[in-house]
């Protein structure tokens, strides 16, 4: 079997494939050849030449970037394979966002599969994750790859938020969550519980909101958070609702104005209690769109690759793990990809 290094190795850049001459999530300055796995701005740029992705992420950098991101696009299905110069490429659902893939680049007999991100439980919002047979050299991240993250039942985390509203009726719950995928999954989770009151959102969200209605996840009622200041009472008809928006505008003027604000923040960061005490989180709930250290070793043994390159992330430890397994493994140290709290 020919070498790994020279179908797929980390440069400046990113991830470059030399004989397909294209990048992967490229992570610095505009290509002339992307291929993206998801929409989230740290993988997916504007200014390539030419975008080859899903057809859901494709449309979400439209909605992020505008119709102009790239001079030339290529939507590929799930399961479809492409021809890029003498390498084949095709997608594998990865389960993190609605669009979410897993990148199969083969050549010469060599399967390589780089993940992007991805998660193994259930998200009502996109495509479960499907492990690649098969596969040579698995390229995982590892943004949660240390053993103290393991992250609780998503469904608990989702009856935390609702007892805390059935137990404080005359607060405004201000639900920090990212503007794609987090915010639908969350909504959708609410809803699967039983939920069925209007959602408020900040304006951030609307956009990607009805990208994912459009796209066939129903949402249920949702309306723009948007306080009226000069009507009587207007910020009276927030008690006891539940708000959702970019963490950061909590912190603003905007977020001030509900009463009684109780803040919440969904994110897998949130079971480091310093960080939820730092960023003033009352109800921190546990809710990630990554692996956890459990579902990353446990997706590396199903997947059994021959050899398992770190993206980005907490690459040691899992490089460390995956040696005493006996298991041949390497840190790609790419810098560019940042964690859930930039997203």
């Amino acid at each position: 079997m020919i070498r790994p290094d020279l179908l797929l190795h980390p440069t400046p850049k990113g991830l470059y494939c030399p004989p397909g001459d294209f990048y992967i999530d490229p992570v610095r300055g505009a290509v002339d050849r992307a291929v993206v796995t998801h929409g989230h701005a740290d993988h997916a740029r504007a200014g390539h030449g030419a975008v080859l992705a899903t057809p859901e992420t494709l449309a979400i950098m439209e909605a992020r970037y505008g119709e102009e991101f790239t001079k030339s696009r290529q939507p590929i299905e799930y399961g479809e394979t492409v021809e890029i110069n003498s390498v084949t490429v095709w997608m594998s659902p990865a389960g993190h966002v609605l669009g979410s893939a897993q990148v199969v680049v083969e050549w010469k007999g060599l399967r390589m599969v780089c993940t992007g991100d991805y998660k193994r439980r259930r998200d009502p919002t996109c495509r479960q994750f499907e492990p690649v047979p098969g596969t040579h050299v698995f390229i995982s991240e590892a943004t949660f790859g240390l053993p103290v993250f393991r992250h609780p039942d998503t469904d608990g985390e989702i009856r935390k938020l609702l007892d805390s509203v059935a137990m404080f009726p005359e607060r405004t719950h201000l639900v920090g969550v990212y503007a794609l995928g987090k915010a639908q999954r969350v909504i959708k989770l609410l809803r699967e519980a039983g939920y069925n009151e209007t959602l408020y959102i900040h304006g951030a969200l609307e956009k990607l909101c009805k990208l994912y209605e459009d796209h066939g996840v129903a949402l249920g009622p949702l309306d723009t958070a948007t306080l009226d200041t000069k009507e009587r009472g207007a910020q009276e008809r927030f008690r006891g609702k539940i708000v959702l928006g970019p963490p950061s505008s909590f912190h603003d003027k905007w977020g001030r104005r509900f009463p009684d604000p109780l803040p919440c923040f969904a994110s897998g960061w949130m079971s480091v209690r310093q960080r939820a005490k730092q960023s003033g989180v009352e109800l921190p709930l546990i809710i990630s769109d990554h692996a956890d250290w459990d579902e990353l070793t446990d997706t590396v043994r199903e997947v059994d690759p021959e050899e398992l390159w770190i993206t980005h992330g907490r690459e040691d430890a899992l490089v460390r793990w995956a040696e005493l397994e006996g298991r041949k493994a390497r840190p790609l140290r790419l810098v560019g990809y940042e964690d859930e709290s930039i997203d």
